[in-house]
């Protein structure tokens, strides 16, 4: 989807900050927020991680960009829960001592139109362009290379297809690739032609370019 999430290329966000010796978790909740993923995931086996995923994506853009990191795991995670009916919003609500924000609604038709490819249909020097979609749902091609041609580096093993795996599709696994963008392709200011950027990309992401 094209949420306020998909920050890759976006500028205006000032410098990033860093702390020296910075703990895993600065506060006792935040680590009982990440393990709470871990067990709805693993044990309970409530929701999958591109769910997990997308539940982050779909909260309100101010929230999210005001929200730390592991406020937007507890949002995610909680948000899952109340739609699996693990936990009632009531019973939430009950527990946090007043309103909890969730993350908004799966939208009613969140997947592109893409064919499933069972085989790899690249290899490593092929030119490719990467299809212009623009689903409602979760999705793990960058906004940034949508409609931009790139070259193979690397053709890894099939792993799962997320945007179906978000969305209850029907399970399918696709071939990824590394493959590789000139920067000054992608942006403006993008640098000098000698940097690139590399993205993972699944095969029924792209397009290939000529014969």
């Amino acid at each position: 989807m094209d949420g306020i999430h998909d920050l890759g290329g976006m500028a205006g966000f000032g410098t990033i900050s860093h702390e020296d010796n910075e703990p895993v978790f600065h506060e006792p909740w935040h680590a009982t927020a990440f393990a709470l993923n871990l067990v709805s995931i693993g044990a309970l086996r409530s929701y999958n991680t591109d769910e997990y995923r997308h539940s982050i994506e779909r909260m309100q853009p101010v929230h999210y960009l005001q929200a730390s990191y592991y406020e937007r795991v507890l949002t995610g995670v909680a948000t899952l829960l109340v739609e699996k009916h693990v936990v009632s919003l009531d019973e939430l609500e009950e527990r946090a001592g007043g309103a909890f924000p969730l993350a908004m609604p799966n939208a009613d038709d969140p997947m592109a139109e893409l064919a499933p490819q069972p085989v790899a249909r690249f290899k490593v020097g092929d030119l490719v362009l990467v299809k212009d979609i623009h689903p409602t749902g979760h999705t793990r091609v960058p906004r940034f290379c949508r409609g931009k041609t790139g070259t193979v580096l690397h053709v890894a093993p099939a792993f799962s297809f997320p945007d179906a795996a978000a969305h209850g599709g029907a399970f399918r696994k696709e071939h990824t690739y590394h493959v590789e963008f000139a920067s000054t392709d992608l942006w403006s200011d993008g640098g000098s032609k000698s940097e690139s950027v590399i993205v993972d990309l699944w095969d029924s992401y792209l397009e290939g370019v000529g014969a």
